[in-house]
């Protein structure tokens, strides 16, 4: 799959993602710095998947109506590193490109979506 992380997504997120084989554009490694609309834009250039832990998001797809790849927003906060890169490997692998078209929200509990 093609993700795009956010420049708030921790390393051992974006290296566990790679591990799995997917294609991972890195906000750190690219275009630091960007404001979130740069970022929404890009990844939907990219045709990919924009993993944050930003919820400026929720608002700029649904309130600005910027056009969106698709989501993933991580509510994992209180979660260790590792255990927050298994959560997300995990949805993923077993959702894929059915998180495209939608806003995602990941929480320890489990996943919820909304078309966008």
């Amino acid at each position: 799959m093609r993700i795009f992380a956010d420049e708030n997504i921790g390393t051992t997120v974006v290296r566990s993602l790679l591990e799995e084989g997917h294609t991972v554009s890195w906000v750190v490694e690219g275009v630091r710095g960007s404001k979130d609309p740069r970022v929404l834009m890009d990844a939907m250039e990219a045709n990919s998947l924009l993993i944050t832990n930003d919820k400026d998001f929720g608002e700029l797809v649904f309130s600005h109506h910027l056009p969106s790849a698709g989501v993933l927003f991580l509510r994992l906060h209180n979660l260790s590193y590792p255990i927050r890169a298994k959560h997300v490997c995990a949805i993923v692998r077993t959702e894929g490109d059915a998180l495209l078209g939608h806003f995602s929200v990941l929480t320890p509990g489990g996943l919820r979506s909304r078309d966008i």
